[in-house]
């Protein structure tokens, strides 16, 4: 187990080179929770997440003689632009496997801060292995993003920051991905107050350390894609499941509609850009898989802000159709001048917005004389489309989904 004390050296070392990232209540949150609702926002943390952390404090511990060759990681993301800037500020040389699907930008954003990027494998594993293999031919240090002692003392500088900045809150809601993030804050929280309650929230398509407590023992999960990928870890470190099973509460589960809706509601209402990972909390309060405490102190984890742009607006249609705010239907059509123009009077009349529209007469089916329409909306809510719905339907608009 890590001690309080290791946590507090690794604060002392780490204050020098990390940012102190605010604590912002949210009045918004708030009313909509019953509950006090603070956001820890490591987004803004250098990197944009809050692994230079356990990289940075990593290296502090290791000597001089044991860096000169560098050192070596892998990951699809933060945890590689946290190696890599911590490398650099120390005036060492790094090298970061990533697997084959990672973005482009991941892999600019890495090379930016000094590292030397090697692309290898399928997935993280398989770029794990790659990593490990170089570091035994070369002589190089290798970091583990998060099954190491020192990367998870580094990561629970922020359960001291928490506590700093807020009295005694009931309930801290931490991302799990690998395990270290939240290995780290509970050691430290459950160490100064053991009363509070530390929950963590994983994507139900990657639920690796909610199988691991039902099974008694890290397993391998098969995992789908996420939005999330930044959590999206098969396996949990062995070192984070000894401290998850003595002092997490319990792990949560989140489909992907409610994930994109949190990422949504962030930018929008509090002008935050998240990751998937960095909303995965709010979306365990939305979907209700946390229900907090009425009139108590929670803290929700923003783990990191890095989202490729090409994904924003893919990810952002998705929060949009789950709060209602986008409908899209197919209509068919009689065939003649003027039935799109009346089409879209109606819609108008019905107060949505068009944000597109496809008129096709060559689908297989629809017989000579007709059209389809295909109509993309902007609407108030889940109350407006059954509006936008009924109306069309009385004025003999036939409206059915895209797959019919």
């Amino acid at each position: 187990m890590i001690q309080l004390t290791a946590i507090q050296h690794a604060e002392a070392v780490l204050k020098k080179h990390i940012v102190k990232t605010p604590l912002l209540f949210s009045t918004f949150f708030s009313r909509m929770f019953h509950a006090d609702i603070y956001l820890k926002l490591e987004n803004m943390q250098k990197t944009g997440s809050f692994k230079i952390r356990g990289a940075t404090y990593k290296l502090h511990t290791l000597g001089k003689k044991a860096l000169s060759k560098g050192v070596i990681t892998a990951s699809a993301g933060n945890h590689a632009q946290g190696v890599a800037l911590a490398a650099g500020n120390v005036k060492i040389p790094s090298t970061i496997v990533m697997p084959e699907t990672v973005s482009i930008a991941k892999q600019e954003a890495t090379a930016s801060y000094g590292g030397k990027v090697v692309i290898h494998g399928q997935n993280v594993g398989e770029s794990l292995e790659k990593a490990k293999e170089i570091a035994g031919s070369k002589g190089m240090i290798f970091i583990h993003p998060f099954d190491d002692m020192e990367v998870i003392t580094g990561q629970g500088t922020i359960g001291l920051e928490i506590m700093k900045q807020i009295r005694e809150p009931d309930l801290i809601v931490v991302p799990v991905g690998g395990g270290g993030l939240i290995s780290g804050i509970a050691s430290a929280v459950k160490m100064l107050k053991p009363e509070i309650k530390i929950i963590g929230v994983q994507a139900e398509a990657c639920p690796s350390a909610k199988h691991a407590l039902s099974s008694g023992k890290p397993v391998r999960t098969d995992t789908q894609v996420s939005i999330a990928d930044g959590i999206s870890v098969s396996q949990i470190g062995n070192i984070p499941y000894d401290i998850l099973k003595r002092f997490v509460d319990d792990v949560v589960l989140v489909d992907e509609e409610y994930i994109a809706a949190a990422m949504l509601l962030l930018l929008e209402r509090k002008k935050i850009l998240a990751e998937g990972a960095g909303a995965i909390c709010l979306a365990a309060l939305m979907n209700r898989a946390i229900v907090p405490p009425r009139g108590g102190k929670v803290v929700l984890l923003v783990s990191g802000g890095n989202v490729d742009s090409q994904l924003l607006g893919r990810i952002m249609a998705k929060g949009l159709l789950k709060q209602g705010r986008i409908m899209s239907f197919r209509i068919r059509l009689d065939d003649r001048p003027g039935s799109l123009a009346e089409l879209l009077f109606h819609v108008a009349k019905a107060k949505a917005n068009v944000l597109q529209v496809n008129h096709t007469r060559n689908i297989r089916g629809i017989p000579l004389g007709s059209a389809c329409i295909d109509l993309e909306l902007e609407t108030r809510g889940a109350d407006h489309i059954r509006e936008v719905t009924d109306y069309l339907k009385t004025m003999g608009y036939p409206i059915s989904g895209f797959d019919d």
